[in-house]
């Protein structure tokens, strides 16, 4: 998440100890931000949750359109809303239900603080999100930024917010090099922002800066010409607005396969597991420890992981490649019958599927299993295939029953 900054004496530098200041000085301050709250009154775009002042709905958003595009969380946001209305009948939900109708936002670690953070709300809280800055920081989930941005939405306290968008926004600005999410070039637009706040309209200030970011000061090709703040932008004076801020380096992709059994008796019903809170690596370095992660720890069919190494396109490549399809198909029947006691299961090749959560490239390699009998599994559920959605399941798990429904349609009918 961002940081939160206190507002300072609105000269645009950031103080330091021994009096002096690395900032660049923004001119005339106050003219920047007449300029870019005019621009954000007049362009800025119609989203649900900018037409209320409800902290509850505003953290909602907040919480949702983390690492989340606006265009798919409007209708998660509205769904959601509509079923829990309130913090306290959040609080009082189960978090089955809470997480089915996250499903398919991801980061599902959210919605479980979600759920913590209104169970706190309600108890020391009286229903209402806090108003103070610590009291807001001490519910699960909830950061500098997140705090900063519910609260001067909607209750106009004087937080100034750093997401990512405003940090490339005040780099811009500023002309600061280096990564935005180091320590030091962080501090510096933390500093920043807090400097450039308009203490009277903090909220609409806020969202302006994000707002900037998010349509005009973009990652790639900034719109340096509908820009309504470009005349005090030091990096298009200076002809480096494509090269502010420095790329991020990002974590190398890991590669998995993941072979799936979706177990199916005559009745059209499948069974699914919880995912195991850790995988024993049994000596197996290309085992993937807590696989329940692929699933986002949901309902899922019952599965088993490998990391795999990327092959080429020649022949040898691809015997490679279905070899360890074919030991995949192999440890993925041992699993079946040590875990839930399937002798000899016949595994019916499905289409794959690719996937991907974080730096992980997933392969999705489903089996139909038919049986006579789904077993008696502690802890499972058994339901018909094609009401899985009663559960809370991720989109993977989606991928592969999908694969089922093109070869049995008739499963999925009614």
């Amino acid at each position: 998440m961002g940081a939160a900054a206190q507002p300072t004496n609105g000269s645009g530098k950031e103080p330091h100890k021994n009096g002096s200041s690395k900032e660049p000085k923004i001119k005339h301050p106050e003219r920047l931000r007449i300029a870019l709250l005019a621009w954000y009154r007049a362009h800025k775009r119609d989203l649900d949750w900018r037409r209320t002042r409800d902290p509850y709905a505003i953290w909602i958003s907040e919480i949702m359109l983390q690492q989340t595009r606006v265009a798919a969380v409007t209708p998660y946001y509205r769904s959601f809303l509509a079923r829990f209305p309130s913090a306290r009948q959040l609080a009082t939900a189960r978090l089955d239900s809470v997480l089915r109708y996250w499903a398919g936002l991801g980061y599902y670690r959210r919605a479980r603080h979600l759920h913590r953070a209104a169970k706190q709300i309600v108890s020391r809280h009286g229903g209402e999100f806090p108003r103070g800055h610590a009291e807001a920081l001490a519910l699960p989930g909830i950061g500098n930024y997140t705090a900063a941005a519910v609260l001067s939405i909607a209750y106009n306290a004087p937080l100034a917010v750093v997401d990512g968008n405003v940090a490339r926004v005040l780099a811009r600005l500023g002309a600061v090099p280096g990564e935005l999410r180091t320590p030091a070039v962080w501090r510096r637009l933390t500093a920043m922002a807090a400097a450039l706040l308009a203490p009277d309209a903090s909220g609409d200030w806020n969202q302006a800066m994000m707002e900037l970011g998010a349509t005009i000061c973009t990652p790639q090709s900034p719109h340096c010409a509908a820009c309504p703040v470009s005349d005090w932008c030091k990096a298009r004076a200076l002809g480096i607005a494509n090269s502010l801020p420095a790329a991020q380096k990002k974590p190398a992709k890991v590669r998995i396969l993941l072979a799936a059994a979706v177990l199916l008796d005559p009745q059209g019903r499948t069974l699914l597991v919880r995912p195991p809170d850790g995988d024993k690596r049994s000596g197996d370095n290309h085992a993937v420890p807590e696989h329940g992660v692929l699933f986002s720890r949901l309902w899922q069919f019952p599965a088993i992981a490998r990391r795999v190494t990327p092959v080429g396109r020649n022949r040898a490549s691809h015997r490679s490649a279905n070899r360890t399809i074919n030991n995949a198909t192999r440890r993925l029947a041992r699993h079946l019958e040590q875990t839930l006691g399937i002798s000899a299961p016949l595994l019916e090749p499905l289409a794959t599927a690719k996937h991907a959560v974080t730096f992980r490239d997933i392969r999705l390699v489903p089996f139909l299993v038919r049986v006579r009998r789904l077993p008696a599994v502690p802890g499972a559920r058994i339901l018909p295939i094609a009401e899985i959605d009663r559960l809370p399941v991720s989109s993977a798990t989606r991928k592969i029953a999908a694969s089922v429904a093109r070869v049995l349609p008739a499963h999925y009918a009614g």
